[in-house]
């Protein structure tokens, strides 16, 4: 059985994809063993609840320093004790420490197809806002590994969304969100709970 955690700032709209996913068997094998918030007012959490599933927040206005914050959050992560770490919007970066100790063992879902709008800066609407001023044509989602960059590591599988002409930011998002980030984030989990996709050793 694949014990995930899953890590979120907002709605929760990637965790319902993976809830969803494991309970019509797309994901076999898996149970979600914690959700995490930064944010205490994230309704990602009121989903979690609603589903049995833990649910915490770590928030670092509860902390008087930032290295605090991550070392309450990395505790709480450890003891969650998950297999496989899921970052499904989570607006925090993840420290060193944690990435070197959950090596290949954390994987995050990006909306754009990364190398481009990736990076510090570009999250949620701002990716798409981006994407547009710049006039592509296509966009997309990634998921890929975490390292100690921002979205720099290992790519693991993407899906390209066709850009509209009438399209505003959040009509784009939601339909990059529709049509590819709920598609492969539990692609890719299912892989590493059915082996296909190599994850690091627990340690």
């Amino acid at each position: 059985m694949l014990k995930l955690c899953v890590l979120v700032s907002g709605g929760g709209t990637n965790l319902q994809a993976i809830i969803d996913n494991i309970a019509n068997g797309i994901i076999p094998d898996t149970e979600i063993v914690g959700v995490l918030s930064n944010n205490r007012k994230a309704f990602a959490l009121e989903r979690a609840k609603n589903h049995g599933i833990p649910a915490v927040c770590v928030s670092p206005k509860d902390y008087p320093t930032r290295d605090l914050f991550y070392q309450a959050f990395m505790e709480t992560v450890d003891r969650i004790d998950p297999d496989l770490i899921v970052l499904a919007g989570f607006l925090v970066a993840i420290p060193a420490p944690m990435v070197q100790k959950y090596q290949r063992r954390i994987i995050n879902i990006h909306p754009s197809l990364i190398p481009s709008f990736c990076g510090v800066g570009y999250y949620g609407l701002r990716v798409h806002q981006a994407a547009l001023e710049r006039g592509v044509k296509i966009t997309g989602a990634t998921v890929h590994f975490v390292d100690e960059g921002t979205d720099t590591g290992e790519i693991l599988m993407q899906k390209a969304v066709e850009v509209q002409d009438k399209d505003t930011p959040e009509t784009l998002q939601k339909r990059v969100m529709e049509e590819a980030e709920w598609k492969i984030l539990p692609q890719v989990i299912a892989m590493a709970a059915n082996g296909t996709l190599k994850i690091g050793e627990r340690t």
